[in-house]
């Protein structure tokens, strides 16, 4: 069946590619900003829970060989890893004091942050544009659930850098939300038309978009556990280790009661579609199995000597189980939420 509009289905198509150029340029931007601005990196109090991993620790005198041994070591006679952290950070902000950084570094990162809010514009008007085109919401097949994931994930951003000042995570956003929309683009877009009737309802306004939603934050939370595990202690000017547990720990707190809604909202849209609220079909048990991952990072987190490093792994785990939800299950496995109309 043609499209009621398909000016506006063409439109939506050219709006996604301008979004991706926008989300490159903006990554650009904040790649600048990040490689020759201000270092990120800041002294925090010792003790901090963020990089700890159970038990470990390092000698004070490797520390202080480290840094040159600038500072004196702790009463204890030891230091954890994140206070070795620390003090190589004070190291490197000392051999750069009195280094101004170039003026365009920081304007590049303040041209990156309007770049990426005209992208958001954009992918939002894309959406838009091909929802009204076929008249339903648009997010009916997975080309349009992965495309509206990916605007969530940088909305996510933008809040949390009004809320947080978190500019230094925009280069990894970007270029994630860029990679996201290009894969879209390359193998999964397909024409806008109607959706197979089950997909007529009201439910996929409330269920998908709450899972749209929760997707976007834990994709910010994914990319800081992948920043984490990467970063290195002489990497001044990456976000420090407190920071991304600190981003990570606050989008999954907030994203996992919206991924247990959008569960409990599938098995009601379940009851009123198949006549049963739980069947174990394949989208369904994998989405179980990524709620419970989550739930092992909230509880790892919470636990005493069961945090930092350990605890990110099991974040990225569940990130793991979110990302095969979308698409593994879609393309590989077949079932009554088998709607993906991924391309042959």
């Amino acid at each position: 069946m043609p499209v009621e509009n398909s000016g506006l289905a063409v439109l939506s198509d050219q709006l996604v590619l301008v979004t991706v150029l926008l989300y490159v340029f903006a990554m650009i931007g904040y790649a600048l900003d990040l490689g020759f601005g201000r270092p990120r990196s800041r002294a925090r109090a010792a003790g901090t829970e963020a990089g700890a991993d159970a038990g470990t620790e390092v000698p004070a005198d490797a520390v202080l060989a480290t840094v040159g041994g600038g500072t004196a070591p702790p009463a204890g006679g030891t230091t954890g890893p994140v206070e070795a952290v620390e003090a190589v950070e004070a190291a490197g902000r000392d051999a750069t004091a009195g280094k101004e950084p170039p003026s365009w570094a920081s304007r590049a990162g303040t041209v990156a942050v309007a770049l990426t809010w005209l992208g958001w514009a954009a992918h939002l008007s894309a959406i838009l544009t091909r929802g009204i085109s076929v008249n339903r919401w648009p997010w009916g097949n997975m080309y349009e659930f992965v495309v509206a994931m990916c605007l969530a994930a940088v909305a996510a951003f933008l809040f949390m850098d009004l809320r947080y000042r978190v500019r230094f995570l925009g280069a990894f956003v970007t270029v994630a939300a860029a990679l996201g929309l290009g894969f879209s683009v390359k193998y999964l877009e397909v024409q806008a038309g109607p959706v197979v009737p089950a997909l007529n309802s009201y439910w996929i306004a409330i269920h998908v978009s709450a899972a749209i939603i929760a997707s976007g934050l834990f994709t910010v939370a994914g990319v800081c556990g992948i920043l984490y595990l990467v970063r290195k202690d002489t990497a001044l000017r990456l976000p420090s280790l407190e920071d991304l547990d600190r981003i990570a720990h606050r989008a999954i707190v907030i994203s996992f009661p919206i991924w247990t809604f959008a569960v409990i909202a599938g098995a009601l849209w379940a009851d009123k579609a198949w006549g049963r609220y739980w069947g174990w079909d394949p989208k369904e048990v994998w989405a179980f199995i990524t709620w419970i991952a989550y739930a092992a990072y909230l509880h790892a987190r919470a636990t005493a000597g069961f945090k930092g490093r350990a605890a990110m792994i099991v974040q990225l785990i569940a990130f793991a189980c979110l990302l095969f939800n979308l698409v593994g299950v879609n393309v590989f496995i077949g079932g009554l939420h088998s709607y993906a109309e991924v391309p042959g």
